[in-house]
């Protein structure tokens, strides 16, 4: 890894410990061509608007983003980004999204063009498909947050969200071995859960309590990981973190 961060700056945490083993040289060198355009955002900034329209895509290189949406006065939260990820390639096809982009602490982003991407896929299905995969990657997460906020209390559905933040910093080697560190607050836990942020505060002691990690100004940390992921119900297998897959090897570039 830490060759490709001296060659691929923008780009080395791209699908790191699920495909990235799958793409050619070329293929990284080409993503990296691509993601010219490099910006930073502040803490609260809404990076994207729902209902614009938008002629590029942006790879998220530090901090996190939150998927939002504004009903009845109120933001909620409906997905989170980390490091690595293609924050809005959905965008490239749809144009436009359906809720906002907002930066959770600073934040360091990566453009490409959806012209240079529509080259760049025309030019190379492989490549096509490994960034196909990015975005169906971001719609199994989703899932599972719909599943854990209808199927635990607050306090699981709490435990299985850190479980599952600290499961996608490690594959791009942001983790600690004890757990992460984050710009996340419990106001962000307990909208993500599903509750207010008084119950949350109550959900997270019970968790400290219970030796389950300590949540505390964005700072998680755990010595019992396993009871963690037990007690949050967290099977990680949705995160597709796991070097051996491939991904239409009938159409690798030779």
């Amino acid at each position: 890894m830490a060759r490709d961060i001296s060659i691929y700056p923008r780009s080395e945490t791209f699908l790191q410990g699920r495909l990235r083993h799958a793409m050619t040289i070329t293929e990284k060198a080409q993503l990296e061509e691509i993601l010219s355009d490099q910006q930073e955002a502040a803490d609260g900034t809404v990076v994207l608007e729902a209902g614009r329209l938008y002629d590029k895509s942006m790879l998220l290189t530090s901090g996190m983003m939150l998927r939002t949406i504004e009903q009845d006065g109120r933001q909620h939260i409906v997905g989170l980004q980390v490091p690595g990820d293609f924050v809005d390639l959905h965008s490239f096809a749809l144009k436009r999204l359906d809720h906002n982009i907002v930066a959770v602490g600073n934040c360091s982003v990566a453009y490409a063009s959806h012209a240079d991407l529509k080259e760049a896929c025309e030019r190379n299905i492989h490549l096509a498909r490994i960034l196909w995969f990015a975005t169906l990657l971001d719609a199994a997460i989703h899932r599972q947050w719909i599943l854990k906020t209808k199927q635990l209390r607050a306090d699981a559905c709490a435990a299985h969200f850190l479980a599952e933040t600290w499961a996608r910093l490690e594959l791009v080697g942001m983790a600690k071995a004890d757990g992460f560190i984050s710009s996340l607050t419990q106001s962000h836990l307990a909208d993500i859960c599903g509750t207010t942020p008084v119950h949350m505060s109550r959900m997270l002691s019970s968790l400290r309590e219970a030796g389950l990690g300590e949540f505390r100004r964005g700072r998680f940390y755990c010595k019992n990981r396993q009871g963690l992921e037990a007690f949050g119900r967290f099977d990680p297998g949705y995160l597709y973190g796991d070097d051996s897959l491939g991904i239409g090897d009938e159409l690798a570039p030779e």
